[in-house]
């Protein structure tokens, strides 16, 4: 279970230069994003990263061999302190971007240009409201589908669609794992008879409302409650998610009444937030494209993985370690078609629709993006898909928003089975498990995915194993699966040969269960594990301080 305090502290650091928005007086104010020049002289630095982000955090980086760099630091508090000065209400500030989110008057703006800390300003006018990639809900209700599945109940279709019975069979459900779902609001989650395990549990570690800056997310649009439910449920014989076992973090990012282009900044500092909790894998069902101002209006060559701030943001956040699910978007039967931003980032997981019965739905953004690269990557099920709407009654909806939860919490709960892998391998496994990955398409991308398709190429690309008894190149373990075994025996390989190893064997909760340096001078060496190890999935790192090699072990 993920500590909670540990996740508010974690607030605190990282927002220590927030401020609450107060009453402006008569002068018209707008919001802007105000870009620095740099982050000299802050006294943050990265070799001490406790002090903004969480030990979750530092440790998803080490684990994927990732370095924190200058992007990671937060910005010169004395930056914000001089654009406080000019009058103007701080909101939020940008690690990434290495910006600070502003409300100001002109004349404030005018001043807040003439500070020598300051580079530009990102972009002052408004922009329509990011669409959310769900078409209306229908009526249809529990009874429709009828109660004859087993467990699953209506929400058969989609699990067995990707698989996701089989991986439950196997005890892999999210546990241990840590996801961030940003959208527009999660009404009456926290009362919602399929979500009331992890309330009852603790597993909702955090909230927050980016768009009015407060910690409560469950009084606003349903929208991310239908996606929370879809991912996370746990009713039996009724609905339930591919990640009901994961621990979660519900931000508000998307404003539905507004027309401005607040809400990638908002996207952008929820980002930054989940990153610092440790999260492990980002649901987001937010796409921008044309807006009210058709000068503002993005083109398809925008969709470039490059041009749209929250595009941008979306790979920042896959550098950092963490996998990025997002829904193509609903306007496949629209002049537009094509997918809309963050969608079209090169390491995101774009998810497009189908039906129960595997056909694209009518509505399913297409690809490819504008540079060319497959997109959607991959489909589930986004037509009909069972949910447990803010009344807490099953029922369904459509929309591409629908099937990212579904992929979300397949990606999530496959992690949590193969935790030696990175994310862009996580991501990788994900799109070569799909149907038609020889043959992608600009409607389905790699197709559709199953956790035993994508377990497959973990085994096959990323498990190497010495055979024929010839010395392999790589280390590897026996026994594996442990089963009743009480040691582990280490076959160092050529890259370890002759060398002082540092050993750890870790479970995916974190905790240490074994730690010793070894001489890696004979071919093998064998571990004596602690007698009290319980069964499960552990992670076993090897470091000689050239190398890092992570395997997983199965007791």
């Amino acid at each position: 279970m993920i500590d909670n305090q540990k996740g508010k502290w974690i607030f605190v650091a990282v927002f220590t230069w927030l401020f609450m928005w107060g009453g402006m007086g008569q002068a018209q104010t707008a919001k802007y994003l105000v870009l620095l020049k740099d982050k000299t002289g802050t006294p943050f630095t990265t070799d001490k990263p406790t002090a903004y982000l969480s030990q979750r955090s530092v440790d998803r980086r080490s684990r994927q061999g990732i370095a924190l760099t200058s992007r990671d630091l937060p910005v010169n508090p004395s930056y914000v302190s001089q654009i406080r000065q000019t009058g103007a209400k701080v909101w939020y500030t940008s690690r990434w971007l290495n910006a600070v989110l502003v409300e100001a008057t002109s004349a404030q703006l005018t001043a807040i240009r003439a500070l020598s800390s300051v580079k530009e300003i990102e972009f002052n006018r408004a922009l329509r409201t990011a669409r959310l990639s769900a078409e209306k809900q229908t009526n249809a209700t529990q009874q429709k589908f009828g109660m004859d599945a087993f467990n699953y109940g209506a929400s058969l279709s989609q699990i067995q669609m990707l698989g996701v019975d089989a991986m439950h069979d196997q005890g892999y459900n999210g546990k241990g794992m840590l996801v961030a779902i940003l959208d527009a609001g999660f009404l009456n989650s926290n009362t919602n008879p399929a979500l009331s395990a992890l309330f009852t549990e603790k597993r909702v570690v955090t909230t927050y409302d980016f768009v009015k800056n407060e910690t409560s997310v469950y009084e606003d649009h349903s929208h991310g409650n239908n996606v929370f439910s879809i991912m996370a449920s746990f009713k039996e014989n009724s609905l339930i998610g591919p990640a009901y076992g994961a621990s979660y973090a519900l931000l508000r990012t998307e404003d539905d009444n507004s027309e401005s282009r607040l809400e990638e900044a908002n996207w952008l500092i929820a980002a930054e937030y989940a990153d610092s909790l440790g999260v492990d894998v980002i649901n987001t069902s937010l796409g921008y494209n044309q807006f009210d101002n058709e000068a503002d209006d993005y083109t398809y060559a925008d969709m470039n993985g490059k041009t749209t701030l929250i595009t941008r943001a979306a790979d920042w956040a896959a550098a950092t370690g963490m996998i990025v699910v997002a829904s193509a978007g609903n306007e496949g039967a629209s002049a537009w078609k094509y997918i809309s931003a963050p969608a079209d980032a090169d390491s995101v997981l774009a998810v497009g629709a189908v039906g129960s019965t595997k056909a694209l739905a009518s509505f399913s953004s297409i690809g490819p993006s504008a540079d060319g690269r497959v997109k959607p990557d991959v489909c589930a099920q986004g037509a009909l898909t069972v949910l447990s709407n803010q009344a807490g009654t099953v029922t369904a909806g459509n929309g591409t928003s629908y099937s990212a939860p579904l992929i979300a919490g397949l990606v999530t709960a496959f992690w949590q089975s193969q935790p030696q892998l990175t994310a862009m391998q996580v991501i990788d496994c994900i799109r070569r498990a799909g149907d038609r990955f020889a043959s992608p398409t600009p409607q389905f991308g790699y197709g559709i995915p199953t956790f035993a398709a994508a377990t497959e190429v973990a085994r096959a690309k990323y498990l190497p194993m010495g055979v024929g008894g010839n010395k392999p190149t790589e280390a590897i373990v026996f026994p594996n699966p442990l089963e009743n075994a009480n040691a582990l025996q280490i076959q160092w390989g050529a890259e370890f040969t002759g060398k002082k190893v540092e050993v750890a064997l870790t479970d995916v909760a974190g905790r240490v269960w074994l730690q010793q340096s070894v001489m890696a001078n004979e071919p093998s060496s064998k571990l004596t594990l602690p007698m009290a190890m319980p069964q499960g999935t552990y992670v076993l790192k090897m470091n000689d301080n050239e190398r890092v090699r992570v395997l997983k072990v199965i007791k």
